[in-house]
């Protein structure tokens, strides 16, 4: 028999075999993993946390239970974050996440293997593209997909990435930011970095301590980030007040930030940003380019939630910038869209099946 016969007839039976066992789109985010499940919609979101006993190795919680431990643990337990600048840093503990996600995900003991799409970063190497379908297939997969987050980003918020015009997306996600210019299913024009918004709460964390004497923990920071962060100037200043320890006496302190200072925190990180927005177009063909100046530029992931990010893009760059919809979950649902859509989009260029 044919080779393109077999292929034909293994897909088809994966087909079968998938009515019975959920199809799940995963976004393996650095801050948090999100799950699609078909015909349920996102039914997790949780931090990428897993909290462990240093002395037996074993998982003690996951996600949200796990992200509530972060600064709060023994010295025997340990909140870790798993996944780094996008890619597994930890591959058991990756496995150990994966698997509680897709069962609590499931929720249920019937067929819990399930075929899984995930978005990963479009400029990890290869041996890290492996890895994470291998901790897919470790955590109870029973086959693994991998689409670059770009391409599932740009899915996931709607562009018609399948036709001959030029859509640029820009996912600024917890540890990568990645710009693409797409046409016909496929990444004409490319660029990722290592930098985005774990690189902004750090710059928060830094300059709070530097300028003002205070340490402050990791959620504290990213909900300054949240509450009053900006990339622009606002109409109205925001202002906050937080509390961390004094770096001289070790005591307990409290102070007032504005969301000038900062946005002055965040300067260089959001520069990088805008920089590499303004490489990936000067790389781009005229044809494209032309077509990214009459849509614009649409922006996914969770960084795009910072006021006013879309506004000095637009600024630096004369194009029309808009946010998605619900930019946190424009992979996940992108994932989700490839898996449901698996014959229609032609995304060979960007998905390679195990």
């Amino acid at each position: 028999m044919p080779n393109s016969l077999i292929q034909r007839g293994l897909q088809v039976l994966f087909r079968g075999i998938s009515r019975f066992s959920s199809d799940m789109g995963i976004d393996l985010g650095t801050a948090n993993t999100l799950v699609h499940v078909r015909g349920r919609g996102i039914v997790l979101r949780e931090p990428s946390v897993v909290a462990i006993d240093n002395e037996t190795g074993r998982v003690l919680a996951v996600g949200e239970d796990a992200k509530r431990m972060v600064g709060r643990t023994p010295a025997r337990i340990s909140a870790l974050r798993p996944l780094r600048d996008g890619v597994i840093a930890d591959f058991d503990i990756t496995e150990a996440m994966l698997r509680h996600f897709i069962r609590k995900a499931h929720n249920r003991r019937l067929l819990p293997h399930p075929r899984v799409a995930i978005g990963v970063p479009a400029g990890i190497t290869e041996v890290e593209r492996r890895a994470v379908e291998d901790a897919a297939r470790q955590a109870g997969a029973w086959q693994a997909q991998i689409i670059e987050e770009p391409m599932a980003a740009a899915i996931g918020a709607g562009l018609p990435v399948a036709e001959a015009i030029g859509n640029m997306i820009v996912d600024i996600g917890g540890g990568t930011s990645e710009v693409a210019v797409i046409s016909l299913g496929g990444i004409c024009t490319q660029r990722s970095m290592r930098i985005a918004s774990e690189e902004m709460d750090e710059a928060i964390s830094n300059y709070i301590r530097r300028s003002l004497n205070l340490i402050l923990g990791e959620s504290t920071t990213e909900q300054i980030k949240i509450k009053i962060g900006s990339a622009f100037p606002l109409p109205e200043e925001l202002t906050m007040e937080v509390r961390g320890k004094d770096v001289i006496s070790g005591l307990p302190r409290k102070v007032t930030i504005s969301s000038g200072e900062i946005r002055e925190a965040c300067a260089e990180p959001v520069a990088a940003i805008v920089e590499i927005v303004k490489e990936t177009l000067d790389a781009t063909a005229p044809e494209l380019t032309a077509d990214v100046m009459n849509r614009g530029i649409v922006l996914a992931g969770g960084g795009a939630l910072l006021r006013g990010l879309d506004q000095l893009i637009s600024a630096e760059t004369d194009i029309p910038v808009y946010v998605a919809e619900d930019p946190m979950t424009c992979v996940v649902l992108g994932t989700a869209r490839y898996l449901d859509e698996l014959d229609g989009l032609p995304l060979e260029n960007t998905v390679r099946e195990p």
